[in-house]
C-alpha cells in the first residue's frame, strides 16, 4: 500500500469549533457584607466586631466554607465635615453541601447581614465539564473541516495547529437581603444548570 506524501506547505482548512457541556451546580456561592457605623472609627470597628461574632454560629454551619474575609473602614462625610466612621467586612462564602443550603441562607439571614447575594451556582469539578466541552468543540471543527475537504473534492488530512478560546461558565444568580425574612425554604432555590463553553480554531491538511 502506497502512503500519501503530505506536504507541509500544502493547502489546509481552517475551521472554528464551538462545543459545550452543561450540568446541574454542585456548589453555591454567597456574598455577605456586615457593616457598623458610629461617630469614632475604634467604635466602629467594635461595632462591626460584634455584628460578625453573632454572625460566627451561621458561618460555622457544616456545609459552608468562608473562602475569604476582606475588612474596610473609611470616614462618613457630609458635605466637607466628617460626621463618623464606617466599618465593613465582605465575605465571600461556599456552600459545599448543596442540600444545606436553605438551611445556611436562612441563618444568614436572621444574622442581618447588610447585604448578602447568592446563590452562584459552580461545579465542585469544572475541569472535568471543561474536558467534555473541548472534547465537543473540536469534534464540532472536524465536522465543519471534512465538509468543506468534500466540498473541494478532497479528503481531509492530519490536524496542524490547533488553538484554544478564552471559556467561560454561566453562573445563575439570585440575591437575598434582609428584608426577604428569615425563612427562605418556600424561595424554591434549587441547583441551576451550569454550562462550560469551549471554542477552537483548527488547522487541517487537505489532501486532494
Amino acid at each position: 500500500m502506497t502512503e500519501t506524501a503530505i506536504d507541509p506547505h500544502g493547502p489546509e482548512i481552517v475551521t472554528e469549533g464551538t462545543g459545550w457541556h452543561e450540568q446541574l451546580g454542585d456548589r453555591a456561592e454567597l456574598d455577605a457584607s456586615f457593616t457598623a457605623f458610629a461617630k469614632t472609627r475604634a467604635d466602629a470597628v467594635r461595632e462591626l466586631g460584634l455584628r460578625v461574632e453573632a454572625a460566627g454560629p451561621a458561618l460555622e454551619l457544616p456545609g459552608l466554607l468562608v473562602r475569604n474575609r476582606r475588612f474596610w473602614v473609611h470616614n462618613e462625610w457630609q458635605g466637607n465635615r466628617v460626621v463618623g466612621c464606617r466599618a465593613g467586612e465582605d465575605l465571600a462564602l461556599t456552600v459545599t453541601d448543596v442540600a444545606a443550603l436553605e438551611d445556611v441562607l436562612s441563618a444568614l439571614v436572621g444574622a442581618e447581614p447588610t447585604d448578602l447575594q447568592g446563590p452562584r451556582w459552580v461545579l465542585s469539578d469544572p475541569a472535568a465539564a471543561q474536558r467534555e466541552a473541548q472534547h465537543r468543540a473540536v469534534e464540532d471543527a472536524r465536522q465543519r473541516a471534512e465538509g468543506y475537504a468534500v466540498a473541494l473534492s478532497g479528503r481531509l488530512g492530519t490536524l496542524r495547529r490547533l488553538s484554544d478560546a478564552p471559556t467561560h461558565a454561566g453562573p445563575v444568580a439570585f440575591a437575598a437581603r434582609e428584608s426577604a425574612g428569615p425563612d427562605v425554604h418556600s424561595l424554591g432555590l434549587e441547583p441551576e444548570p451550569v454550562r462550560v463553553t469551549a471554542r477552537c480554531t483548527a488547522a487541517w491538511t487537505l489532501l486532494t
